[in-house]
């Protein structure tokens, strides 16, 4: 299963091209820093180490999820293990690798990836501690805890929801365990430095945390349920569902029942705060896994479980990876559905036509000229693709990007990249039509409506205007 997963990554690795996230993570690498205002720093360093060995491409940053992936099956087999599950059960367990959300973060890299592998091990030594009563790997929960902070937060949910689980539904002695305790101490003094970070710049992941619920806070709640019924893929739901009744009703498992009263509390939590419905992935693959081992037992007709899962992993292969050629996908809903399919499509022509309209500039005006972007994705495309080009400098006002600095105040000319309407800017006394951008695939993303301009004419300085362009998303 491990292989399947590896080879169905490597296979699709260099087609299409990098996803925005990618294109942005690649710019912050390029300045080391302990944080970012919009997430740690260990993906974004992650990309510039593997551009700095295997060189500046896609498929070079992407080859830490050809490892990710695979270790996501052996996570989830030894999950099944832990709660009793034989050969049978350990390897439908693994099939839960090769689902959409999973496949989708380690194709690309992206924080999601490690993220993923972060909440099964944590899940995974919290088994191990509670069924073996190993009090040892709550060290391991913490230390694994701590490392994670350095890519993305959201293990504390995971943590938060435990704990309340615990009290929920016991056994609350757990959380009086002086290991338990040490666990969270490791973690504490493990991610310091990530906590020092975020005190020292006025916890900024707040800001981004506040941004995306009002950005998407709606749509969140609003799809929050159905989502968790596509995560995993809609064969895989009574296995996952298995899996919570399974915790409740079974006394082998009674130590870790805690983990099935997370799951609807989690659910709950981010209905409130407006969290992503992707937050509950880690936590419903565990509880998959998990299910995997009274559903291995109880369905005797072995060609079911096999026919069932050859579905929904060929389903979720063609819907997560760039299987399609990039000319046919557009005349599918396969973008619609899967935004980390269309944000992967166009780059190359959206730069050559933002440099279309740098080269018509007079030449007078080149040595002044600065590229602005709407968007972080533009922004890193520019930076990928238009040194090649002979274009000047880009800048974004969006997330990070904005911290890099305003353009220098010699920059009187400006050709922008935006969704919106530049009229409506203060910054500029004039802006020019030039393009509409087209990846001439057909396929609509972001880009697909934004527009090319040529400003002149600042009605301040860089420094006094630029706070005005910062925004978080």
């Amino acid at each position: 299963m491990a292989a399947t997963a590896a080879v169905a990554l490597l296979l699709t690795i260099n087609r299409y091209d990098y996803h925005r996230d990618e294109l942005y993570f690649r710019m912050l690498g390029d300045r080391p820093s302990w944080g970012y205002v919009d997430q740690p720093p260990f993906t974004p360093l992650l990309i510039r180490l593997c551009a700095e060995v295997f060189g500046d491409s896609a498929w070079a940053i992407r080859l830490p999820g050809v490892l990710f992936l695979p270790a996501a099956v052996f996570l989830l087999a030894l999950i099944a293990r832990e709660a009793g599950g034989g050969a049978v059960a350990q390897t439908l367990a693994g099939t839960g690798a090769l689902t959409t959300f999973a496949l989708v973060s380690t194709h690309l890299t992206l924080t999601t990836g490690p993220d993923l592998l972060v909440w099964l091990g944590v899940v995974l030594c919290v088994m191990r501690a509670s069924l073996r009563e190993l009090p040892r790997y709550w060290l391991a929960a913490g230390l694994v805890t701590g490392l994670a902070l350095y890519n993305k937060h959201l293990v504390i949910l995971l943590l938060l929801t435990f704990a309340a689980g615990l009290l929920v539904a016991g056994p609350r002695k757990v959380l009086l365990s002086p290991w338990l305790w040490a666990g969270a101490g490791i973690a504490l003094v493990v991610g310091l430095p990530n906590l020092l970070y975020q005190i020292a710049n006025g916890f900024p992941q707040l800001d981004m945390a506040a941004a995306l619920a009002e950005n998407k806070g709606d749509e969140a709640r609003i799809t929050l349920i159905p989502l968790q019924l596509a995560w995993l893929g809609p064969f895989f739901v009574p296995v996952w569902v298995a899996g919570i009744v399974t915790l409740l009703r079974n006394p082998a498992l009674r130590p870790i029942r805690a983990l099935g009263v997370a799951y609807p509390l989690m659910l709950v939590l981010l209905f409130v705060i407006a969290g992503q419905p992707y937050y509950t992935v880690g936590l419903l693959s565990a509880l998959f896994a998990i299910g995997a081992v009274p559903v291995a037992r109880r369905v005797t007709r072995r060609w079911i479980l096999v026919a069932g899962a050859a579905v929904n992993v060929g389903f979720a292969i063609l819907m997560s990876l760039p299987v399609l050629p990039v000319g046919v996908v557009g005349g599918t809903p396969i973008p619609a559905i899967n935004q980390g399919i269309s944000d992967q499509v166009g780059w190359r022509r959206y730069v050559r036509q933002v440099a279309d309209v740098y080269e018509a500039l007079p030449a007078q005006d080149k040595p002044h000229t600065v590229l602005l972007t709407g968007n972080y994705g533009e922004a890193g495309a520019l930076d990928r693709y238009g040194r090649a080009l002979g274009l000047p400098d880009v800048y974004s006002g969006q997330n990070e990007l904005h911290r890099f600095g305003p353009p220098p105040e010699s920059a009187t000319v400006v050709v922008l990249v935006t969704q919106g309407d530049p009229s409506r800017s203060p910054a500029f006394v004039s802006c020019e039509f030039k393009a509409n951008l087209d990846n001439g695939y057909g396929v609509e993303n972001e880009e697909q409506t934004a527009r090319v301009f040529v400003c002149r004419g600042l009605r301040g300085t860089w420094a006094d205007l630029w706070p005005g362009f910062q925004h978080f998303d």
